[in-house]
């Protein structure tokens, strides 16, 4: 199992097996508890007590050593933004990269029929290394207190207007 998966899951099983977990990576990656802290964007005394002396992390804290493991095994997805949409939608996006201030970046398609698919969806892409998420608005601001990462929410004007002409056509009006 990778150190990202260990810790994972000693943090779902127990503060005590998260702690093991937490000192037996740290070794296995060969980097002092200073050296992680700072990876981590966490403080170093912080990390000691969590490691040490019986501290549970918060959840804010979890993430970002998690976030520190990835990117310490090399796991670090990044480069893409999470498009997290219903399929039909996501059949119409025509490029899977963009450039934006000379860096190239992919997007990663997470298709979604419903709120709870979307916010699975949203896990799945931050856990996958995603830099964003794209999505409706109206999962935009129960996905943005779940992940750690930026959302942008699609506002799809033109098709709305097109979707109530082509109604008012069906319609007869």
């Amino acid at each position: 199992m990778d150190k990202y998966g260990k810790l994972l899951r000693a943090a779902a099983e127990s503060d005590d097996a998260f702690r093991r977990a937490l000192r037996e990576v740290l070794a296995a990656l060969d980097i002092t508890t200073k050296e992680f802290a700072e990876k981590a964007g966490v403080s170093s005394s912080t990390l000691y007590k969590i490691a040490n002396e019986e501290r549970s992390p918060s959840l804010n804290i979890l993430r970002k050593l998690l976030r520190a493991v990835r990117e310490l095994e090399g796991r670090r997805g990044g480069n893409f933004i999470a498009v997290i949409a219903a399929r039909h939608v996501l059949d119409e996006v025509v490029e899977r990269s963009i450039s934006i201030e000379g860096k190239q970046l992919r997007t990663r398609e997470y298709p979604a029929t419903t709120v709870e698919d979307a916010i699975v969806a949203s896990v799945r892409a931050e856990r996958d290394g995603a830099t964003a998420i794209v999505c409706a608005p109206i999962v935009s601001s129960t996905i943005e207190k779940i992940v750690d990462i930026p959302i942008a929410t699609i506002l799809p004007r033109d098709s709305v207007t097109e979707a109530i002409r082509l109604a008012a056509r069906k319609s007869g009006i």
